[in-house]
């Protein structure tokens, strides 16, 4: 891997629905053109020995999973240009842990991390484990930047914040999402001090990165914007430039990319 020393860094976070159908569909390809310095995939599916050889060996890059206990479900990697000083896999809840929803790569000032939060799904359980999710990773996240840490944090969220964050926010009001709780956690990250990044460059409508693939919604662009990269108040300064790679298929979700000053990572 490279050395931590580069002008700029360049990071994609994408929610592949499945690795190994990634794969099919050309994700190895993709890693190899899109140019990041680090990709964060979520909603993997996988365990280590599930996944093609052909993408646990690329020249250059690292990879570090955080597998479910349960295949076929969940899952977060990180492929890596840049070497840590350590990986955090645990978020010190059992319950959390077993669902692989989490990595974390720490640097010297930095701490990057990966995130595949709940979805509310349909019963008060799943939107209560969601919740109770948002609060400890929040807790998390304020403690290691109250140490002194930039923090970094992607993924699919599972939430739009606001109206302008999907396309039909009447009729979703009261499903899982854009619920009142969901959105203001989002609310409540950002009180924390967290930026969201891509509105800090580009503040209109109609920028959706997930689509109902049942209801070919993506054709009529009937979206959502459910992924994320924030960053604590202290990285503000290093931004480059926070885009959605609306092109890219291959998934329900599409890509949503970071630029930043490299420095973040000497």
């Amino acid at each position: 891997m490279e050395k931590n020393k580069k002008e700029k860094i360049r990071l994609i976070s994408w929610n592949i629905n499945g690795i190994r159908a990634a794969h099919r569909k050309g994700l190895l390809g993709f890693i190899k053109h899109a140019g990041a310095d680090f990709y964060c995939f979520q909603e993997i599916k996988a365990h280590r020995e599930q996944i093609p050889s052909e993408l646990l060996y690329i020249e250059g890059y690292n990879n570090y999973l955080a597998s479910p206990e349960r295949k076929g479900y969940s899952g977060v990697c990180i492929y890596s240009r840049l070497a840590p000083d350590r990986v955090i896999l645990d978020t010190g809840v059992k319950r959390f842990d077993d669902e692989g929803r989490m990595i974390g790569l720490d640097f010297k000032d930095t701490v990057l991390f990966n995130v595949y939060f709940p979805n509310g799904g349909r019963s008060c359980k799943r939107l209560d484990y969601k919740m109770d999710f948002y609060r400890h990773f929040l807790g998390m996240i304020n403690d290691l930047r109250d140490a002194g840490k930039n923090i970094i944090f992607c993924g699919d969220v599972n939430t739009a914040h606001k109206e302008i964050d999907l396309a039909r926010p009447e009729a979703n009001k009261n499903n899982t999402g854009f619920l009142p709780q969901e959105r203001a956690w989002i609310d409540r990250v950002i009180r924390s001090g967290y930026v969201d990044t891509f509105r800090e460059f580009d503040k209109g409508p109609e920028n959706y990165t997930w689509w109902d693939y049942k209801t070919r919604a993506r054709e009529r662009n009937v979206g959502w914007r459910l992924d994320y990269f924030f960053v604590s108040e202290s990285v503000r300064k290093s931004l480059i430039d926070s885009s959605i790679m609306k092109g890219i298929t291959g998934s329900d979700h599409c890509p949503v990319v970071l630029e930043l000053n490299g420095g973040m990572f000497s």
